[in-house]
């Protein structure tokens, strides 16, 4: 097995490389500094080297990595070494390939870069890149860590970004995050970010003092107040106007920030927890999200994968489901067949998690006996028969499954979006975008 010595100063990022790395078969040594780094250098067969450019004297200039770089030379240590930081500048990047670096790698990194770049130096033994990404047996155990890696995580007060398509279960596992954390003994404090008006921003937020406004009647605590010792889950992050990203990004940074119309600042401590179904650096391209408020948000990143691609988990799901659903309704103990089990399995899942939960909601409630059988699972299996999708760009679909789940719903708008993943707001956004004619009930 091959080891990687990850130096850097903050554990954050030392935990976020080494669950990556972990998780793709290397061993992960670690180092808050130069100096330990090559105490551990003496004492441990080190493959290849992480390193972060700036620790305790200052923050930008890269120099005690490039001492670290000299000193390794001068020990005749071959040791490759890809260097890792905040601070992209090309003219750091060159003196440390001059210095004998062998790749560099940009903070907040993506992990098919950063793997990119160690496997290109240090490839695993007897199995190739393509074989670990696809390897069926790979992708089951890496699943079976997934809460592994969420309990590991939930030990830190790490800011976590959870990503993955919509319906895929982000929000449970922000609630997961939070139970196995150190603040579990606090409420979780969620909120959606598109659903919050531009004007009500602040005062969702940061809350408001009475008379601050013409409806601010009374006192009002905000969400950074209330999640003070806790958890704060910042639902459909990427949805945030570009012009509130600032304001956020400020409390992010600190701590600091003001009630709306008070003047004292209150500092708070809240854990960020994250969630977005949007690619965040192709709106940071686009120039709609903060490159810097990334940072901020993704010291910890985990991905879910839709569900057509964790099948072997259907099982688990469908049966939890069908549990929950027939206790709130009061049926009693309600079964899946076989024949049910199969019918679900063959299915796409676009809807993910979500539409597996609606599914069975309606077979429960619809079931004869106490057994679900494969006439009780209603899928909508529109455009699979010939094999293929249609040709569109992704505007096209998004107006066309829009329109389709609205009609789906007779009208309501909001059921419609809740079924796609939708707030209140961002549906209604859609609809307006794409001129769509809505016949409300």
């Amino acid at each position: 097995m091959k080891t990687v010595l990850i130096v850097d100063d903050l554990i954050d990022v030392r935990l976020s490389a080494r669950i990556v790395l972990e998780a793709y078969g290397y061993r992960c040594l670690e180092a808050d500094h130069p100096d330990s780094a090559i105490t551990s250098i003496r004492q441990n067969q080190v493959d290849l080297i992480l390193l972060d450019m700036n620790f305790s004297q200052d923050t930008t200039s890269g120099q005690e990595g490039l001492a670290f770089l000299t000193q390794l030379k001068s020990l005749n240590c071959a040791i490759p070494v890809v260097v890792i930081t905040a601070w992209a500048k090309i003219d750091l990047a060159v003196q440390a390939m001059q210095y004998g670096a062998c790749d560099f790698v940009e903070k907040p990194w993506q992990n098919s870069r950063l793997l990119e770049a160690v496997q290109k130096l240090l490839p695993l033994e007897n199995v190739s890149n393509k074989q670990i990404e696809t390897s069926p047996h790979a992708f089951e155990a890496e699943n079976k860590q997934l809460l592994e890696k969420a309990r590991r995580i939930a030990k830190t007060n790490a800011n976590v970004l959870i990503t993955g398509e919509n319906g895929t279960g982000k929000s449970m596992l922000a609630a997961y995050i939070h139970r196995h954390s150190q603040r579990s003994t606090q409420a979780m404090v969620s909120v959606n970010m598109a659903a919050i008006p531009e004007n009500l921003f602040e005062s969702e937020l940061f809350g408001h003092r009475k008379g601050a406004f013409t409806d601010a009647k009374e006192h009002r605590k905000g969400r950074f107040t209330l999640a003070n010792d806790a958890s704060l889950f910042l639902d459909e992050v990427g949805c945030l106007p570009v012009g509130l990203q600032a304001k956020l990004l400020r409390v992010l940074e600190t701590g600091e920030y003001e009630e709306v119309g008070g003047s004292t600042t209150l500092i708070s401590n809240a854990r960020i927890i994250s969630a977005t179904n949007a690619d965040l650096n192709k709106l940071i391209e686009q120039g709609t999200f903060r490159r810097d408020l990334l940072f901020r948000l993704n010291t910890l990143v985990i991905e879910l994968p839709p569900l057509r691609e964790r099948l072997v988990e259907l099982r688990e799901f469908a049966a939890f489901f069908v549990e929950s659903h027939a206790k709130k309704y009061g049926l009693g103990e309600v079964t899946l067949s076989e024949q049910a089990c199969n019918k679900l399995l063959s299915y796409h899942w676009p809807g993910n998690i979500r539409e597996l939960s609606h599914v069975l909601e309606r077979a429960v409630i619809m079931a004869d006996e106490n057994i679900i059988d494969a006439h009780d699972i209603v899928l909508d299996n529109h455009g699979e028969e010939s094999g293929t999708l249609p040709l569109m760009s992704l505007e096209e679909a998004e107006q066309k499954l829009i329109t389709k789940a609205i009609s789906h719903f007779d009208g309501h708008v909001v059921k419609a979006g809740e079924f796609l993943g939708l707030s209140k707001s961002a549906i209604y956004r859609r609809i307006e975008k794409f001129n769509i004619q809505v016949k409300e009930i």
